[in-house]
Formats: C-alpha cells, structure tokens, sequence
C-alpha cells in the first residue's frame, strides 16, 4: 500500500534532509573565510572560486534534472554526489592554490546540481502531490535543523582546530547523508510520481526537453526570472558578511559565521513548517513575495553598522526569506507541470537560471567591494532583490494547487492581476 510505503521513508527522508543539508550547500562562507585568513586571498579570487561552483551548476542542473526525471536509481545518484562533495571537501586544504581550489568547487557544484531535484523527485514519488507540499515543509524543517547543528560544530570545531576542520565535518555529513540515503526503501518510490506524471503514464508524456521547458510554459519563465533575481541578491550576502566579520575579529571569523548561520537556520525551521502548512491555504504568489521583500531590507540594513551583534541579528532575516524560498519552490515548479513529466527538469531548467544568479552575484559583488565598498554591495544585491518582487507582483500569476485540478489534468493558470 502507498500509505504503508510513505510510512516506511519517513524517518530515513528525515534523515536524508538532515545530514544532506550542509552538503548541498557547500563550503560556501567558510571557504571564503578560510581562503581569507589563512590563504590570504583577496575579495575578488575569493569571488571568483566561488563562482566555479556556481558555473559548474549552471552547466550540470538541467541535465540533472532530466537525469532525475528518466532514472529509476535516484539513490545511487545521490550516493555519488555525495561521495564526490566528500572527495572535494577533503582535498581543498591539500590544493589549495586558484586552479586546484577552483576546479574543486566545479566538481561539487556539479554534484550539487543532483540533489535539489533528486530529494523532491523522491519525495513526489513517496508521498503523491496531495502531501507534497506539507512534506516538502518537513523536508525543509529537517534541512535547516541540519544546517544549524552542521554551523554549531564548524563553529566549536573551528575554535578548537582552526577553520581547516570544517573540511572533515563537510565530509562526515556527506558519508552519514550516503547511509540515509541507503535507509530509504527502493520500493517507497513511484517514479512516474516522482517526475510530475500525476494520473498519467511515462508513454503519455512527452520527453523531458531541458531549457525548452521554460519557453514552452510561461508562467514558469516568470517564476525563472524571479527566482534568479533572489538568487542574485542572496548568493553573495552571506560571504559578504563573513568577509567583514573576518576582517574584523580574525580569530573568531569562523565562529561568528557560524553564529550567522545558526541564527538563521533556527529561523528557518518554524518558517518552512508554516509554508508547509499554509502553502495551500494563503497561496504561493504571497508567501513568495514575502521572500523577496524580507531579501530587500536585509541589503538595506547591512549597511547600517559594522558592529557583529548587528550582522549577526540582520542575518536572522535571512531565515525567513530562505526558509520561504526552499519550502515553496518545489510546490510552485510541481503546481506549474503536473501532468506533464517535466518536473525534475523544470527544476533543473529553473536552477540552471538561479545558478546564473548566484555565480554572478559572488564575482559582481566582490568586484564592487574592491571598487567602492561593502555597503555599496549589500545596497546594489537589495535593490536587486526589489526588482525580482516587481516582476513577481506584474507578472505572476497564482499557480492551481494539486486538490483543484482532477488527476492527469495539465496546470493551467490564470492571467496576472
């Protein structure tokens, strides 16, 4: 029976969510931390790397996403990435010049493409797309409790060991995300389900068509733009923050980072409990305009002190923006092509789109901190994030919710207000 299937996963996907959730991040911060005190990088090769990874992604989300979409073996994928994280993780202190340390971020941002639309693809396949959107907000509760636990030992770690142990503990989460991901029955997972085929067969879908996705369903071009817009905005705050608490408190950069991130993380958890829950009650177009809003006051307030406590306390908004952003997209994505087979790679196209954001963000913003400051750069990515929430007000449209449509009906949805 599927309810006895959905029972079964639940505490190994609980799992899965946990420890996969510092792993599918990255090293991120506390690379550029690391690249800057104890490297002695400067902001832009700092922006730079981190922009491989982003790059790499950009490249590899798409066809992870129609990787996802056609493979029956989405553990063994997940398993593979993971192991690749690992295999990275532990050898950027061994290699730690540009090119070594560059070409390793390609690698896991490449791995890291895998596990956004796997993990969603293996929930929809568990627990059908009546449940999906309050198991996506448990998904992400999980996800968020393992960053906040993940930032909690970098930081003790770091202290005790110097920011070089937050190497291993990236490598300990990927191998104890691999045995979660093993705790998940193989038989728990509908995959014609699991890509978007909601009442249909894999025969009657047309094949996964990468970009095309995009151009062929409109509303899902806005939603692109506006999720790239956020991503923009947000990929290079955090290490922006970093730098500065990095510049000013050296010996505890990695430890106030870590504060940053469990203060948001603990926000993060009520916040994607709640979008599961009232997803479906308030709509998404609203909660996601919340997201965008929070984004846009967290680059105006930046600016205002370069006291820590104030850094750190800005940095709880972050919290809700993200905690709104992770719970809500796979709804939207699974809302705007039920029907059609095309989940797992609209994720990856949508992602594809983010990735452009999120690497340009990183090497834009360190190039204005050389040129004209940090408070130059948090204002530029708010006023980003402003325009993504214009463009979702104008041009989105409230995507139809899994109970209003009858099974194997296509979503349609209604012109922009």
């Amino acid at each position: 029976m599927k309810t006895d299937r959905a029972g079964s996963a639940r505490v190994p996907l609980d799992a899965l969510n946990f420890f996969l959730a510092d792993v599918r991040d990255g090293l991120g911060p506390y690379l550029a931390i690391y690249l800057l005190t104890v490297q002695k990088w400067d902001e832009a090769s700092i922006g730079f790397t981190l922009s491989a990874a982003g790059i790499a992604g950009i490249i590899a989300q798409t066809p992870a996403g129609a990787l996802i979409d056609a493979t029956r073996a989405k553990r063994a994928i997940l398993i593979a990435a993971a192991l690749a994280i690992t295999i990275s993780s532990l050898a950027i202190p061994v290699f730690p010049s540009l090119a070594p340390v560059a070409i390793l971020q390609a690698l896991s941002g490449v791995a890291g493409a895998v596990f956004p639309p796997a993990i969603a693809a293996v929930t929809l396949g568990i627990v059908g797309p009546k449940a999906f959107a309050r198991r996506i907000g448990r998904n992400e509760a999980f996800n968020h409790a393992g960053n906040a636990t993940a930032a909690l030992l970098a930081g003790g770690f770091a202290y005790g060991f110097g920011p070089i142990a937050v190497f291993w503990l990236m490598a300990g989460m990927a191998l104890a995300s691999i045995v979660a991901t093993l705790s998940v029955p193989a038989d728990a997972i509908d995959h014609d389900v699991a890509r978007g085929l909601h009442g249909k067969t894999q025969d009657d879908a047309a094949k996964p068509s990468g970009l095309g996705v995009l151009l062929a369903n409109p509303p899902l071009l806005v939603f692109a733009v506006s999720t790239t817009l956020f991503h923009f905005a947000n990929a290079a705050m955090l290490p922006l923050v970093g730098q500065k608490l990095a510049l000013a408190n050296p010996e505890l950069a990695t430890t106030l980072m870590s504060a940053c991130i469990v203060a948001a993380q603990l926000v993060m958890v009520p916040v994607a409990l709640i979008v599961g829950a009232k997803a479906d009650i308030w709509g998404r177009k609203p909660i996601f305009a919340v997201a965008l809003a929070v984004l846009c006051i967290r680059g105006l307030l930046y600016p205002l002190s370069d006291d820590p406590y104030w850094l750190v306390s800005v940095q709880l908004l972050d919290g809700v923006g993200a905690g709104i952003f992770g719970a809500l997209f796979p709804l939207i994505v699974a809302d705007l092509t039920r029907g059609t087979g095309h989940f797992n790679v609209s994720q990856g196209a949508i992602a594809t789109a983010q990735g452009i954001g999120g690497a340009l963000s990183t090497s834009v913003a360190g190039a204005i901190v050389v040129g004209a400051g940090y408070s130059a750069a948090f204002l530029f990515l708010g006023a980003a994030a402003g325009i993504g929430l214009i463009v979702l007000l104008v041009f989105m449209s409230e995507p139809a919710k899994a109970d209003a449509l009858p099974p194997g009906h296509a979503v349609e949805t209604l012109p922009a207000a």
